[in-house]
């Protein structure tokens, strides 16, 4: 697979007498792809019906005589000020029923029909139009669906649409009744059109109707995104991309990815660190200016996943961004660290936003590669040095990893719905297992839930999958490689409800979740032999093998063949203590790497990075700040 380098560009905000310089010096900086239109609806169709093509048409013949291939964005994103006049009702509503307004960007409600019926016809639009162009390579639907908290609407549209989907999926309001427990509280309803959308109660909602509005609300986006890639597909065959961001967990991206040929996202390692990773003052300070070491490399194998093996870059944070609580300049050479880690993780392509920083609006304090006066900013020289060094470099041979880490959209929802203790998130508990995973020098690959075949792994983690569908619950007990599950394995059936039997409920392993607690952040329970469980924990009834106890004798982790099952949530050290343990089982390598250095293979190279400010060892040889190291296999 041949590694590329491309940027961001929005023709429509420079003078056109600009254009072909830019061209130039973007083929010549080693540049292969542009990223062009996603933003430009409003000078696409200044008034509705009055589409404004030749802009367009000169700006992609103008990057395509420089050698530039295309993404080519449909601009769905920002609906321009004369849709709202067409579409008033089409904003979304938050929570307390507020209008989104018009005036940023991700306005719209997922399920307005009239709007989705807008953006696949500007999309069709533009495939009649430049599906053929010779530069075309390909297509990214919307921009960054998610974004600002725009999954979740409480619009009259997502109403009337919550409705028929729930007597599309229940069939008779009784079946819905049961379900749900509507018995409790009085809740039960005698039509479907007596449902409301589960926000403005007086306490807390059902969390069956919680969880299925979040189900719901997933779906419109793949519904709106389908609507996108059909229109689109009616004038070109080039492949469908959409960029995702970091910790946006509101959809299913896998269900999402289905019906593209590429997944991307945006990666802003700094803007991330304080934004999403929660990570504590220790740590941002330690890397607030190299991000966080394990983040990105999630995200990286996550969007692997999601494409089905084939995924991008689609932002790459070249400079201070401008919208994190603090937005500090990276360490010089961490632009090349994140490119080379992308490539490292199987990325096709990373793309750096954007070609030059904008004088105006919103996005005026991000740097690009080029700053307003076009002259360079510090992050094209190490773009370049990238495409020099990808020009002698072999191509990526992917290969599997020895380590699965299934991550599941649903399971998020229902910790969201009934996390039973404040911040506790099934993001952050699969993540902390990545880490550790991260810290042995492990290389991971993260598994969709619909995954059934897991021959080849070694190893198979499934942390806090909440509600486990009886087919992967099948396959997961017949992996016959070491295997950890908990907490939370299995905790209630598809629609909210406590099992009986009681969970997990696992063949071949005898142990029982007789009672649960979340604890306080002051309150750890510390493990003989160090580490501790933090947040939440299990009591456990069954005679099996104890290998994590806490020191007043209470089993943490047990064991009963190849299937472990962690009864809490373990801090870094109890995290580090099981990954040894499952290690040795396995046969696997578990490396202590110091702080900040992580490895990753590929078929035919190993990749050292060091994320620490200061110079670091690695088995391979020493690594300066921010530095990288390829070893051949």
């Amino acid at each position: 697979m041949k590694r590329t380098l491309g940027t961001c560009y929005y023709p429509e905000h420079w003078p056109e007498e600009m254009w072909a310089e830019d061209a130039r010096r973007m083929a010549e900086a080693g540049l292969t792809w542009v990223r062009i239109g996603e933003f430009a609806w409003s000078r696409l169709e200044p008034a509705p019906g009055d589409m404004q093509w030749d802009w367009l048409d000169r700006a992609m013949d103008t990057l395509g005589d420089a050698g530039l291939r295309i993404v080519l964005g449909t601009p769905s994103a920002t609906p321009p000020r004369w849709m709202l006049d067409r579409h008033p009702d089409m904003l979304a509503l938050d929570g307390q029923g507020r209008p989104r307004g018009f005036g940023s960007r991700r306005h719209y409600c997922f399920s307005h029909d009239g709007y989705r019926a807008e953006a696949a016809r500007v999309a069709r639009l533009m495939a009649e139009r430049y599906g053929s162009h010779p530069q075309l390579g390909a297509w990214q639907t919307d921009n960054e669906y998610g974004c600002h908290d725009t999954v979740i609407s409480y619009s009259a549209a997502a109403r009337q649409a919550f409705r028929l989907w729930l007597s599309e999926r229940y069939g008779d309001i009784a079946a819905l009744n049961a379900a749900w427990g509507n018995v409790f509280w009085s809740m039960e309803y005698d039509h479907f059109d007596q449902i409301d959308l589960p926000n403005l109660t007086v306490t807390e909602p059902n969390p069956a109707h919680s969880l299925a509005f979040r189900r719901f609300s997933s779906d419109q986006v793949v519904r709106f995104n389908r609507a996108l890639v059909e229109a689109i597909r009616q004038g070109s065959d080039a492949p469908i991309s959409h960029n995702y961001m970091g910790r946006v967990t509101e959809f299913d991206h896998y269900q999402t990815g289905a019906d593209l040929e590429i997944a991307t996202w945006d990666s802003y390692p700094l803007g991330f660190l304080e934004d999403r990773v929660g990570a504590d003052d220790a740590h941002q300070r330690a890397f607030a200016r190299q991000g966080d070491p394990d983040f990105q490399a999630f995200h990286h194998d996550l969007y692997r996943s999601v494409g089905r093996g084939r995924w991008w870059v689609m932002e790459q944070q070249p400079g201070p961004v401008n919208w994190a609580p603090h937005n500090p300049a990276p360490l010089p050479g961490m632009v090349r660290l994140w490119s080379w880690e992308a490539f490292a993780h199987g990325a096709e392509a990373v793309c750096y936003f954007r070609w030059r920083q904008a004088p105006f609006a919103q996005e005026q304090m991000h740097a690009g590669l080029l700053r307003p006066d076009s002259v360079e900013a510090p992050g094209l020289a190490e773009a370049r040095q990238v495409a020099l060094e990808l020009a002698d470099a072999p191509e990526v041979q992917p290969v599997q990893a020895p380590v699965g880490l299934i991550f599941d959209y649903d399971a998020e929802w229902a910790w969201e719905v009934q996390p039973h203790g404040a911040g506790l998130r099934y993001f952050d508990l699969v993540f902390a297992h990545y880490r550790a995973l991260r810290r042995a020098g492990l290389s991971v690959e993260i598994l969709s839930p619909t995954t059934r075949e897991f021959s080849g792994y070694r190893m198979l983690l499934a942390p806090g999958l909440m509600h486990l569908p009886e087919a992967l619950k099948e396959a997961l007990a017949a992996f016959e490689g070491v295997l950890l599950i908990g907490p939370r394995t299995a905790a209630r059936d598809g629609e909210f409800n406590i099992p009986v039997p009681l969970p997990p409920d696992w063949p071949g392993l005898d142990v029982v979740v007789a009672r649960v607690e979340s604890l306080r952040p002051d309150m750890p329970v510390t493990l003989v032999g160090g580490g501790a469980v933090v947040g939440y924990l299990e009591e456990l009834e069954g005679a099996v093998e104890t290998v994590l106890v806490a020191e007043n004798g209470q089993p943490v982790c047990v064991r009963q063949g190849g299937t472990v099952y962690m009864a809490g949530w373990g801090d870094d050290a109890a995290l580090d203590r099981l990954v040894a343990m499952m290690c040795e089982a396995a046969g696997l390598p578990c490396l202590a790497l110091p702080d900040g250095v992580r490895c990753r293979e590929t078929g035919t190279e190993r990749f050292w990075f060091n994320y620490a400010a200061e110079a670091r060892a690695c088995p391979a040889g020493p690594l300066p700040p921010a530095g990288v190291l390829r070893e051949a296999l």
